[in-house]
């Protein structure tokens, strides 16, 4: 299974049964709104605090998820999860509603390959028969915690981001009973972390750029993979800076990836009038980009193999008050349509 130095090949291939993807209202009018499975109407979310909408988000994906797979929660074998807030609670309190073993996940926004590289693990060594992963984020809650609340109306420069409100969740099984062509995992490659000194909060794509370079080049090569294997290599939130250096590193690596199969899911969620700086970011944003638009295109024929790339950020509010620098990491996964 172990491929190269950081990379697992999955010889039984486990299968992404279902998902289930919500959002916000900004999102509603966004590029992908129609690769949603449902949209809340305002921020609250019928709670009182933000942090209990992020937690309202996850309990509703994974309840979709299940719905759609005709499974129950006792069926389940572990549900991983993560997101932004302090100490991942949003997770923590839907694992206390779902009642399903807990393994709680923090990779910033690379937390959903992190949930999907383990879970897929789980169910190709023989360790669970179905697990529910996925990540999300909620754009005030964020907003609040990392920078200033969003009713003080601080100002933000070009290269910051729109933290995505939404959950993506998925159910990862052996598939062994499914018929037809399905979005199988795999494989999956293990970032490190990768710090370059950048200590600018509101350019996070352009310090988790050189993670990402150095996860896909980690994976072509323990795979012995030349980038044309796949349709589709796509990054979490790198947004316009964080792509472009990344593309940059890649090409210095001697991996050459065109305009078209190198693109990033923090530029495809919004629409070009929505004022969202450099793009999105947030565990959201690749999670609802995945499990609704991505999985959506490969069952329509688009696409039929992809490397799915989440980067994170690895700061908190206290490390950046005490002059820390951003270091950063990224996971990747590969599902073929097949």
């Amino acid at each position: 299974m172990l491929q190269g130095t950081q990379s697992w090949e999955f010889q039984n291939r486990p299968v992404i049964l279902s998902s289930g993807v919500v959002g916000g209202p900004f999102e509603k009018n966004g590029r992908l709104s129609e690769d949603f499975d449902h949209f809340y109407d305002d921020l609250w979310m019928g709670e009182d605090s933000y942090e209990k909408a992020n937690r309202l988000m996850i309990e509703d994906a994974v309840k979709l998820a299940l719905e759609k797979a005709g499974l129950q929660e006792n069926q389940i074998q572990f549900f991983l999860s993560g997101d932004l807030i302090n100490q991942i609670t949003p997770s923590s309190f839907a694992a206390r509603t779902n009642e399903i073993p807990y393994l709680g996940l923090f990779g910033a926004c690379s937390t959903s390959m992190e949930g999907l590289a383990i879970a897929s693990f789980l169910v190709d060594s023989g360790g669970a028969n179905y697990v529910i992963t996925g990540a999300s984020s909620h754009n005030s809650a964020v907003e609040k915690q990392f920078r200033y609340p969003t009713e003080y109306g601080g100002q933000k420069p070009p290269t910051a981001q729109w933290t995505v409100t939404g959950a993506g969740y998925s159910i990862v099984g052996s598939g062994t009973d499914v018929q037809g062509p399905v979005p199988r995992v795999t494989s999956a490659t293990i970032g490190k972390v990768i710090d370059m000194g950048l200590s600018d909060p509101f350019n996070m794509g352009g310090a988790m750029a050189p993670a990402a370079a150095d996860t896909i080049a980690s994976h072509l090569q323990d795979l012995g993979r030349d980038p044309s294997y796949y349709d589709l290599i796509i990054t979490g939130d790198l947004a316009k800076i964080g792509r472009k250096t990344a593309q940059e590193l890649l090409q210095q690596k001697g991996f050459n990836l065109t305009e078209t199969q190198f693109q990033d899911c923090g530029l495809l969620i919004y629409g070009q009038d929505q004022p969202v700086q450099s793009g999105a970011s947030g565990p959201g944003c690749s999670a609802t980009v995945l499990y609704g638009h991505l999985l959506n295109q490969m069952k329509k024929g688009v696409y039929k193999r992809i490397l799915m790339v989440a980067t994170g950020a690895l700061l908190s509010p206290l490390t950046f008050q005490q002059g820390e620098s951003i270091p950063c990491i990224a996971h990747a996964v590969s599902i073929e349509y097949s």
